[in-house]
């Protein structure tokens, strides 16, 4: 399952994706069932394309299964061609907290070498910073952080030895 991705091919990558823009439009909905609105559906293409054209290709993505979380999981995977079975839904990282994350990272088979979350905010934002050394103050919805890691396996993953190969957000200019 090792990945032929061109951006640092010997390493771990990791791709930490908030949820795109989610509806309020229906009151009686609650959080976990909020779809994503029409910008939603316009920027989770838009950034599925950018991360094709970036040579990035997740072996697996694991997603929250909020309603959100998964519509945008799934417009990437159909954007980068990713078959259904390499999309894990998740219900837990809906309320993980950021060291639930890493733990839920190190727990990947280590066949994996690309891994996208797609996930929620401040968890998003707090497991960049931590893992990447970074001082990011918000990553906006649909915002993708591009992680490499120097360790072989998930289960070697440790906090601040990621290096920023990129973060991109769709109001973000190519």
């Amino acid at each position: 399952m090792k990945s032929k991705n061109s951006l640092q091919s010997d390493s771990l990558r990791l791709l930490i994706c908030r949820h795109a823009k989610s509806s309020w439009q229906d009151a009686s909905l609650g959080d976990f069932d909020r779809p994503l609105n029409k910008r939603g559906e316009r920027d989770a293409p838009e950034m599925g394309r950018r991360l094709a054209r970036r040579g990035l290709r997740p072996d697996l993505i694991v997603t929250s299964s909020a309603v959100r979380a998964l519509a945008t999981a799934l417009h990437y995977a159909r954007q980068l061609d990713i078959p259904p079975e390499q999309v894990r839904r998740n219900r837990a990282q809906y309320s993980a907290s950021v060291p639930e994350l890493i733990e839920l990272i190190r727990t990947v088979d280590p066949d994996v070498s690309t891994l996208m979350l797609v996930g929620h905010n401040p968890e998003s934002t707090g497991l960049a910073n931590v893992l990447g050394g970074l001082r990011i103050d918000n990553i906006p919805t649909c915002g993708i952080v591009g992680l490499a890691f120097p360790q072989r396996t998930w289960a070697e993953i440790e906090t601040g030895t990621g290096t920023l190969l990129f973060f991109d957000y769709p109001k973000k200019q190519e």
